[in-house]
């Protein structure tokens, strides 16, 4: 299998790829302590484990089997710091009759292929999907389950955004974010040159407000994140929260191997706290139009910070939509189809108004 990469086009091989040949690179060729270059090619090691698993989920195929048809791809894009992030895309066939395009940043722990059934349905609509991995999250570079940055994964989203728009000239784009990922599109669309390139924005379940699972966390992820930022701090695993009100989902979700079920790490959580106090004090100079929709039995991530955002954020055109009793997933919960409709609605709605 070779991918391409989307910032300098060249082929990427990842599948047939040896681990000895991982030795050589400059990463792993930096001089420092014999555990450092262990820890270092079993990082890279990783990864590319994780990369394989992620092309082993496409479909393969180019349909459905009820009547439309799409394309799916996989490819990897590098950033600005030389990181291979993973990402794939489904486009309806044929291509001319594409309307709209819906780039999908997931959740903290899950990855791009969690969704796929989600790109399907707005595929039968004749939209666009392109879904990327964070950093250290599925089939990308880095340590599983770290984010040394949250406004590194805010850079990558931007520069993926205008990726795609290069790629598709002339076609609507929308951002889509879940709980972290929400946090990371509502800081991408805040800035005046993001905004301008999209139609409007999706949050499902976004971490605008989030409580620590120990208090003591608060206290000690600024150092700690500093000292040891990769440290798993274990009092804080929330693994134990249930984040759908479907069992097959959530076991699902603990049982898939690209989803980080350890507990979160130092820095990680440190990022979160800090993007949550950045875009609660910022919400009033939030413009994009945007659609928020929230669990009110979420335990994750706090229903009433999306009707604060809902309520103080300056955009001319902005939509709630509260489902009563519903978890975290709200893409995975039973009424999974009707959020979807839901959200394809409100897409469709937006481009009519252009």
């Amino acid at each position: 299998m070779e991918l391409t990469s989307g910032a300098s086009g060249r082929i990427i091989p990842y599948r047939r790829r040896k681990a000895e040949n991982l030795s050589s690179s400059p990463l792993s060729s930096k001089s420092g302590s014999g555990f450092r270059r262990k820890g270092v090619f079993r990082e890279q090691e990783d990864t590319l484990k994780r990369r394989y698993l992620a092309e082993s989920l496409m479909v393969g195929g180019n349909g459905d089997g009820e009547g439309f048809f799409f394309e799916e791809n996989a490819s990897l894009f590098v950033n600005s710091r030389r990181n291979a992030l993973f990402y794939r895309s489904w486009t309806p066939l044929p291509a001319s009759e594409l309307k709209g395009i819906l780039i999908l940043i997931h959740g903290l722990n899950e990855h791009s292929g969690r969704y796929g059934h989600f790109a399907t349905q707005l595929t039968a609509c004749n939209f666009g999907v392109y879904a990327l991995d964070w950093i250290g999250h599925g089939g990308s570079d880095g340590l599983h389950g770290y984010v040394p940055s949250l406004d590194h994964v805010v850079a990558d989203t931007s520069a993926f955004l205008e990726k795609v728009r290069l790629e598709n000239p002339g076609i609507p784009c929308f951002l889509f974010g879940h709980s972290t990922g929400g946090a990371v599109v509502l800081k991408a669309a805040s800035y005046p040159a993001i905004e301008a390139m999209l139609e409007g924005i999706v949050l499902t379940s976004p971490a605008l407000r989030v409580n620590p699972a120990h208090p003591i966390v608060k206290a000690l992820a600024p150092v700690f994140s500093l000292i040891h930022p990769t440290l798993q701090f274990k009092g804080a695993n929330k693994r134990g929260i249930p984040v759908s009100r479907d069992p097959a989902a959530l076991v699902a979700k603990y049982t898939d191997p690209l989803v980080y079920t350890g507990p979160i790490r130092v820095r990680t959580g440190h990022e979160i706290l800090r993007i949550c106090n950045y875009l609660q004090r910022n919400m009033a100079a939030i413009t994009v139009p945007f659609l928020v929709l929230h669990g009110t039995a979420d335990k994750v991530t706090d229903p009433l910070a999306s009707q604060d955002l809902y309520k103080f954020a300056s955009s001319k055109h902005k939509d709630i939509k509260l489902y009563e009793g519903f978890l975290h997933d709200l893409l995975f919960e039973p009424e999974r189809d009707e959020i979807a409709r839901d959200i394809m609605d409100w897409l469709e709605m937006r481009l009519e108004s252009k």
